[in-house]
């Protein structure tokens, strides 16, 4: 609880828990994919991921985090190379607008990768990523950008834990974080503006844990599904 707001990342949280035990009860689905993580953090779903998927872009930001995330990485390919699982740590920041190809940079992308990311991407997902307003604003808004670059369907998985505190606002205790996050799902949801069409629904929680962690009722995970539209149906929606 004394974690502060720019060191969240730095944390292993029950939504990333969540998402694990999601992979690993249903290992086939992910089997041999492309995927995309946002807002890693410390790495553990993408390398979790990499035990069945074959190439995984575990992305965040900040030097001293995505460092942290390679390490982890390092460190775990025990579990990811016998499955011929593959992690590459990059950067992306969902307050710009392209990705960083900058061959300077330790974690910038290479025009292939950035190729193959549009071009064979099956899945994105994210773990317990939504807890400020404007970052979930940047979130939802390069989830979109980059649905909206693929030519393919894509299938999105986000866990969240619904948090209570009590704000001076409200005078109550309330889920601010949340009920934002549940107000861009719903905007996303139903979209199509001539580039997206979202679907998305809530997931029950009742697969296996293998994870020691409490799972709680206040854990949820949501799955959208991304596919172009057949026409221009004139709605569109901002973040």
């Amino acid at each position: 609880m004394a974690t502060p707001l720019e060191d969240v990342g730095k944390q292993v949280w029950r939504g990333a828990f969540l998402f694990a035990d999601f992979i690993l009860s249903q290992p086939v689905m992910f089997r041999g994919a492309t995927v995309l993580e946002l807002g890693a953090g410390t790495g553990l779903t993408s390398v979790v991921m990499a035990t069945t998927a074959k190439t995984v872009y575990c992305t965040d930001v900040g030097e001293d985090l995505l460092s942290m995330c390679k390490r982890n990485v390092t460190l775990n390919r025990h579990m990811t190379e016998p499955a011929g699982g593959e992690v590459r740590v990059r950067q992306l920041d969902w307050l710009q607008h392209s990705l960083c190809t900058d061959a300077d940079g330790e974690f910038s992308w290479t025009e292939e990768e950035v190729a193959d990311l549009y071009d064979n991407t099956s899945f994105i997902v994210a773990a317990d990523v939504c807890y400020d307003d404007d970052l979930t604003d940047g979130f939802f808004r390069t989830l979109y950008q980059l649905c909206s670059n693929f030519t393919h369907s894509c299938t999105i998985f986000i866990s969240i834990e619904k948090r209570m505190n009590f704000t001076l606002r409200d005078m109550d205790v309330s889920c601010e974080a949340y009920n934002y996050f549940s107000h861009c799902l719903s905007q996303l949801h139903d979209l199509m503006d001539g580039r997206c069409c979202f679907r998305v629904e809530q997931l029950p929680s009742n697969f296996a844990q293998f994870f020691l962690y409490e799972r709680i009722e206040q854990l949820e995970l949501w799955k959208g599904t991304f596919s172009e539209p057949a026409a221009f149906a004139g709605s569109s929606v901002t973040w």
